[in-house]
């Protein structure tokens, strides 16, 4: 593995590898899309996309000359790519293809030079197969977007954002939302935010003023009831709450800080829309609200609280939209996702609450579990009886309490999700894939990318399978990586006896996650892997991806370091417990020894190195706030491994002066119990419950 790659300017540094020369003449691009395309051609991976006034000479086989039409002929969200395939007759230059892109909205005209840019990858002859370049498109949706949690400890860096943005505009994508429960800017609360990374509005207008260029909306995306306990944490906001979470509502300084709260989130966008989020309020009306207000149904509150936040969207002129999911629950009487994704549960059958909905509120329906279609079209037909005759559809990235997006259970879910979607009958226009940090966002967020690809390759095809091999070609030619090396990664949480997907499926496990921080002395989850070989099954990982970053053709690349330091790391940790144990209940004190210098020091050297390379990639894509709840967790790790080699070097000391009679280590006494039985390793848990079997 690499140890000095500057994950920073990966793109700063671009590859010669194909045969083809793209070039765009900067000076006959349509003024509309000319920063946007300027703006690509000056990041993208490769040396082969390029604009004629920074072109060089030429050593590539072929060249393509893209041009670009706005065509008012075609339809909304169309787009037609052709190409002339004439050999320039002049033997001593290089053959030409003229490319001509037709767009009807500015994101198609990024989205078709995406897929030239991807073809692109496929030419080996100076001539790409013509099928890849003549085409026609159109988008299923007319939202097609992107939501990045901004929230869990990391707050991306605006280049960062940038990076997103422009691969987004390739794969065809027009809607950004940043989730900010209370990462952004408010003037006069100090305490908002506090030491929290928050974004600036000078930092979000210019993240704004860049997707504008790509024809990309941002939305602000925020919370206004419930999620806002980093907030209400702070004695200075202890007036607003309802709950640790929850807010006050129908408490009128709430309504003035909320003003203060949507004003500053849609102050720094051009959008009218915001999203105004009001998921997992629980406990609403069960907490401090009850001694003021006394006992009123749940769902009462909420839609009294939604009219209440809707007047605030009025008078500034903004068109908000809410995940649905707490309708749902409050109604049924059960706050877990049962609650929401029952299909028994309809909240329609309460006209108190259809009543009450205001009308213009748009309700996203999210459901990131299921792999079925079925229970997608159910809950879409109950949001429509809800009023809302055309729902959002919200589906999500596997990429919450782990440390890579989880990609092959991602797909499935994607294209349960998006496929009902496209459905003219569920009456969905809108939607956007979500990418989560829950439980800390150790997460590489751009091992998401694989996933925006195959979610946007769904919203421009009105089939229910995408092209595999098209999807392959044009995410190694937008993001200069190795598709299925990224799918490799995501092997990081299964095991040799796997973990298949399927109808039933509705969560992803984190295995790697929980295997990194579990005690390694105790190892109390270790029954749950027992007599499977993951020394061996985690090794492979680490130099299938070790070579896979060596691959000079893909630049992006080199984000596998994350996973295949991790795997390392558990190839040494994984049965070190059972081996120790083994040793010391046969009195073999020397293998002791053995293990305690030789693998258990590699284990902590291994450790070392994933903490500082986690550390140097979180400092180059999010700002320095949050890292240290990261630190914190390397930090016990590194404690546990030292106090573990500490008293096995101390016991077999103690033996060799004292002999064996009197000298124990407990924890190699106890013998451990099967917690999840039958679960096996199929299991997603957060850091508290991995860490310790103690609370």
């Amino acid at each position: 593995m690499t140890d000095d790659i500057d994950i920073d300017n990966t793109m700063a540094n671009p590859i010669n590898y194909t045969s083809a020369l793209v070039m765009i003449d900067s000076e006959q691009l349509p003024v509309e899309i000319q920063d946007g395309v300027i703006e690509i051609a000056r990041n993208y991976p490769y040396k082969n996309f390029t604009t004629a006034d920074a072109m060089g000479d030429s050593d590539y086989n072929s060249v393509w000359t893209v041009s670009f039409l706005n065509d008012p002929e075609l339809q909304a969200g169309q787009l037609a790519v052709s190409a002339d395939h004439s050999i320039n007759s002049d033997s001593n230059q290089e053959p030409r293809l003229d490319i001509m892109v037709r767009y009807h909205r500015r994101i198609e005209a990024f989205r078709g030079l995406g897929r030239i840019l991807g073809a692109a990858r496929q030419n080996s002859d100076g001539l790409a197969i013509p099928s890849l370049l003549n085409f026609t498109e159109r988008a299923q949706l007319d939202t097609r977007g992107v939501m990045i949690d901004c929230s869990r400890n990391g707050v991306l860096k605006p280049e960062s954002v940038y990076f997103f943005l422009r691969n987004m505009a390739l794969m065809g994508l027009n809607m950004l939302q940043l989730y900010t429960e209370d990462t952004y800017e408010i003037e006069n609360e100090p305490f908002f935010g506090y030491l929290r990374g928050k974004y600036t509005a000078k930092e979000l207008s210019a993240i704004d003023d860049y997707a504008y260029d790509l024809d990309i909306e941002v939305i602000p995306c925020i919370q206004t009831l419930g999620h806002l306990g980093q907030i209400l944490q702070w004695p200075q906001y202890a007036h607003l709450r309802d709950n640790s979470e929850v807010l006050l509502a129908e408490y009128e300084p709430t309504y003035e800080f909320l003003d203060k709260l949507i004003t500053a989130a849609t102050a720094p966008f051009r959008s009218k829309r915001i999203h105004l989020g009001m998921d997992e309020a629980y406990g609403v009306g069960d907490g401090r609200y009850r001694q003021y207000f006394g006992h009123k149904e749940g769902t009462r509150i909420f839609v009294d609280h939604l009219q209440r936040v809707n007047e605030i969207c009025d008078r500034l002129q903004v068109e908000p939209m809410i995940w649905s999911d707490m309708l749902f629950c409050l109604a049924a009487k059960n706050n877990s996702l049962q609650g929401y994704y029952d299909t028994d549960s309809n909240p329609a059958n309460l006209p108190e609450v259809v009543d009450k909905i205001p009308p213009n509120v748009e309700l996203i329906f999210w459901d990131y579990y299921h792999t079925n279609a079925d229970l997608y079209e159910e809950k879409l037909q109950h949001h429509r009886d809800l009023g809302c005759q055309q729902p959002w559809m919200a589906t999500g990235v596997w990429t919450w309490s782990r440390f890579w997006a989880a990609l092959p259970f991602t797909f499935e879910s994607v294209r349960a999700s998006t496929v009902t979607a496209k459905n003219q009958q569920t009456g969905v226009r809108n939607g956007f894939i979500t990418v989560w940090g829950d439980d800390g966002n150790e997460c590489d967020m751009y091992s998401s990318l694989p996933a925006l690809l195959y979610y946007a390759q769904h919203c421009y095809t009105d089939q229910d399978e995408v092209d595999i091999v098209l999807l392959k070609r044009n995410f190694e030619g937008i993001c200069g990586a190795g598709f299925d090396d990224w799918i490799m990664a995501s092997k990081v949480d299964t095991t040799p006896s796997g973990s298949h997907v399927i109808t039933r499926s509705n969560f992803a496990a984190n295995t790697s996650k929980w295997l990194l921080w579990e005690d390694p002395m105790m190892a109390f989850l270790s029954p749950q892997y027992a007599g499977e070989n993951l020394e061996e099954h985690y090794e492979t990982i680490a130099n299938d991806l070790g070579m896979a970053m060596d691959a000079y053709d893909k630049p992006l690349n080199c984000r596998l370091e994350l996973p295949a330091r991790l795997a390392r790391v558990l190839s040494l940790k994984c049965h070190l417990r059972e081996r120790l144990q083994d040793a010391y209940r046969k009195g073999r004190h020397d293998e002791i020894q053995s293990l305690a210098e030789g693998r258990l020091q590699q284990l902590r050297q291994e450790v070392d190195d994933l903490w500082r390379y986690h550390r140097r990639m979180w400092m180059n894509m999010y700002k320095p706030f949050g890292w240290e709840n990261i630190d914190l967790r390397y930090g016990g790790l590194r404690a546990r491994l030292d106090t573990m080699q500490q008293q096995l070097l101390e016991y077999v000391e103690w033996v060799k002066q004292n002999g064996a009679e009197d000298a124990v280590i407990p924890e190699y006494d106890v013998d451990l119990e099967c917690i999840y039985v039958g679960s096996n390793t199929n299991l997603l848990l957060d850091y508290t419950r991995a860490c310790t079997p103690s609370r």
